[in-house]
């Protein structure tokens, strides 16, 4: 498994991942760790291999996924210690 973590941590000289998947990896490690450092490099290997619907799909998954552990991490909380509330959420009354 440690050799797995190892492979996904350096991905741009792996052999494992595919063109499409280390496009995707570089734009998703860009976003979370070094925006203002997406450039032409990037969004080159973006649009050779996604559409502009897919990067701002992939974009808002990350930012979401992000923010939410972020936040669960501000608040400490460790896998399955949310209650599971069944109807949770911003409008419960709709989701009867």
């Amino acid at each position: 498994m440690e050799e797995d973590y190892r492979e996904l941590l350096e991905f741009e000289r792996s052999a494992r991942f595919t063109p499409r998947q280390k496009a995707a990896l570089l734009y998703t490690s860009m976003l979370v760790w070094h925006p203002e450092g997406v450039d032409d490099r990037v969004w080159g290997a973006l649009t050779e291999h996604f559409s502009d619907e897919q990067i701002v799909e992939l974009g808002a998954f990350v930012a979401l996924t992000f923010g939410q552990q972020r936040l669960i991490k501000t608040w400490g909380v460790g896998h399955g210690e949310l209650p599971a509330a069944h109807g949770a959420g911003l409008a419960p009354e709709v989701s009867r």
